[in-house]
């Protein structure tokens, strides 16, 4: 794990000079803003006045880390004006509103084209702009479980497994979030027109799954749980038990690794197993046995040197400290918050962490000097940085 020392130039990164307005919210908005931070961008959020964020102190939501704050109450008679000053002079805006909600507010994607017709306007939802579900509430359990991503995972003789809320808000949302609204700056670059992105969770998990699709119809996949090369089924695919109560992480599908993975567990005779499906509930029978046998410290230093591909399964905690993700520097340490290091990496504009989570409404007068803003766009008459 390395230790951040001085920070970036702020604004560096191959985002530098882009700035994005960010409408505060929590989840995959706040995320979605973050990246594009961590890339360079020059994000200033936009709280309410008494906003709770995550329900924890906003000095450890590291979701707005290399942003800045300022303060607006959208209800006020002067709220979106202030709002439509800052989206004038921003490149990208982003919302996780409810569809209308921006609207009525006043700050929807039509009255900020009408200040700046070069936006990109992204909006981040669970079920999107439209259809029957869009306006109810939702939350990623229940934008996975319709897609038929989160009946994939788990047992089969158990409730699908929930996989946090990775799967939904932060991979089928914030990161087609980043895409699309990458996309459409590209094009309002060339062309000068800005437009809508409409980045549903939904939509993006579904995406996800484009490849099982492909096998599903071709009738390489089941449509199950665990009966599968990829989702538990395969008992070179997967995860087992160590002795003292750890796990080991098995992906050993091609013939060669499987073949390594079989002589480090002593278990050579179980060769024909690899392509004869019958046999897979001994293989892992056997395999599970062995497993049992060591602990997961003992297994790691086996198999560490070898192409079996297995690994232990580490804690959140633990993480920071594996010789590899130390070495590459995956982990940062920052204002004594432990976090994942910007990603992915560039060569010609590194990326960093620039500053630590934005405090509500802290940088009115940065903002309004570096912006070209003559009147504040903060609630707050008393905010540090003004």
């Amino acid at each position: 794990m390395t230790t951040a020392g001085t920070p970036t130039t702020p604004g560096s990164g191959p985002l530098s000079g882009v700035r994005v307005v960010e409408l505060a919210g929590i989840g995959p908005g706040p995320f979605a803003a973050m990246l594009l931070a961590d890339l360079g961008a020059d994000v200033v959020r936009v709280d309410r006045p008494g906003g709770q964020g995550l329900g924890i102190d906003p000095a450890y939501d590291i979701t707005n880390r290399n942003k800045r704050s300022v303060l607006v109450d959208l209800k006020a008679p002067d709220g979106p004006a202030r709002v439509l000053d800052l989206a004038a002079r921003a490149d990208v805006l982003i919302e996780g509103y409810r569809p209308g909600v921006a609207e009525r507010l006043g700050v929807g994607p039509a009255d900020c084209h009408a200040r700046n017709p070069r936006l990109v306007y992204g909006r981040m939802t669970g079920w999107g702009q439209d259809g029957p579900l869009a306006q109810r509430a939702g939350h990623d359990v229940a934008y996975i479980a319709v897609t038929g991503t989160l009946g994939m995972i788990g047992r089969p003789d158990e409730p699908p497994a929930v996989p946090a809320n990775l799967l939904g808000d932060y991979a089928g949302g914030s990161l087609y979030l980043v895409v699309g609204v990458l996309a459409a700056l590209h094009h309002a670059r060339a062309t000068g027109a800005g437009q809508v992105v409409d980045a549903a969770i939904v939509d993006g998990t579904a995406h996800l799954s484009a490849m099982i699709h492909g096998m599903l119809a071709a009738g390489g996949w089941q449509d199950r749980r665990a009966a599968n090369l990829l989702d538990g089924g395969c008992p070179y695919y997967g995860t087992y038990e160590t002795a003292d109560g750890g796990h080991m992480a098995v992906g050993a599908l091609e013939g060669r690794f499987y073949a390594e993975f079989l002589r480090l567990l002593g278990l050579d005779d179980l060769a024909p197993a690899h392509q004869d499906w019958t046999r897979w509930e001994e293989l892992r029978e056997r395999v599970a046995a062995r497993f049992k046998s060591r602990t997961r410290d003992e297994w790691t230093a086996v198999f560490e040197d070898s192409d079996a591909c297995v690994a232990p399964v580490l804690s959140l905690r633990e993480a920071p400290h594996h010789p590899h993700l130390a070495a590459r520097g995956t982990f940062t340490d920052h204002g004594g918050i432990t976090q994942p290091a910007p990603a992915p990496r560039f060569s010609a504009t590194p990326t960093g962490i620039r500053s630590g989570p934005a405090r509500p409404g802290a940088d009115t007068g940065t903002v309004a000097r570096d912006w070209g803003m003559t009147e504040r766009v903060n609630d707050d008459p008393v905010a540090d940085g003004d």
